[in-house]
């Protein structure tokens, strides 16, 4: 009979403890704390993990936290986002991967134009702006994020990238861009406030409030977007902004008056994730 190694027996210990503390992918996230601890890639775990006495103490320690419904990507450090990894923490949104495909919409519409200006809006830790430099390296890119201390996270994974960073309200931002940008993107907090039970524990006790709620249906930062992009947007300009799954018609009829080609995107689980818009050439 086999013999466990000691990563094995710690793995399998820790995936019972996160499946008990109701984490959803509790194998994965054991596999990627051990990682994390001792440097070893996942797929090498099992043949190459000889984690010392006090790797295995900050080990276990991250398993409990994890347990608690911390995010796996504030025990981290940082979380990969298409081809880039963004550091992340207390205070931030963590990216999701469902928007990287309303990341690669922005960047595939980019990298059609010569020498594109993309605004990120409601940008949090920059992880779409920082993907549209790394992707689209003509482009002029500009983000802003009204909350302070997701600000700072931005400025720390968009620093030295060229990146025009503000800190304010996108309401009233860029008015020196008024009608001269090719493309609008932004992952806008988009959860009813009603919703509060229905929000996992990682997103309602971490992230920021300022990056989840947005009013009674949950669009009101989607109406903001339609007048800012609007307003920043040249003729011919597209904007695309990521909404909730319950939100597949009401998040398009928001640029249903004046906008051309409204259009809604499925993510990956074939759930509506993104809307998308023309503005009129005339």
């Amino acid at each position: 009979m086999a013999v466990r190694s000691q990563a094995e027996r710690l793995l399998e210990q820790a995936t019972a403890d996160l499946d008990d503390g109701g984490v959803s992918s509790p194998r994965h996230d054991a596999e990627v704390l051990m990682s994390h601890v001792t440097g070893v890639p996942r797929m090498m775990l099992m043949s190459s993990a000889r984690p010392n006495g006090l790797q295995v103490q900050q080990f276990l320690e991250l398993v409990r936290a994890r347990a608690s419904r911390v995010p796996l990507q504030h025990l981290t450090g940082s979380t990969g986002f298409r081809y880039v990894d963004v550091e992340v923490g207390p205070g931030v949104f963590v990216p999701r991967p469902e928007t990287e495909l309303l990341a690669g919409w922005a960047i595939d519409h980019a990298k059609t134009l010569e020498s594109p200006v993309v605004v990120e809006l409601c940008a949090g830790a920059g992880a779409i702006s920082l993907s549209v430099v790394h992707e689209v390296p003509g482009a002029h890119v500009h983000a802003v994020e009204i909350d302070e201390p997701a600000y700072e996270w931005a400025q720390r994974n968009l620093a030295g990238t060229g990146v025009d960073l503000r800190l304010g309200d996108m309401a009233d931002a860029f008015p020196d861009l008024d009608g001269l940008v090719d493309v609008i993107v932004a992952n806008p907090p988009y959860i009813p406030l009603d919703a509060w039970e229905s929000v996992a524990p990682e997103a309602r006790d971490h992230d920021p409030a300022l990056a989840l709620w947005s009013g009674d249906d949950g669009l009101d930062a989607m109406r903001v977007i339609d007048r800012v992009a609007w307003r920043l947007l040249k003729p011919g300009g597209v904007v695309g902004a990521e909404h909730a799954d319950a939100q597949g018609e009401s998040a398009p009829a928001v640029f249903a008056d004046r906008w051309t080609d409204v259009r809604d995107h499925r993510d990956l689980a074939n759930r509506p994730r993104f809307t998308t818009a023309t503005k009129p050439r005339r």
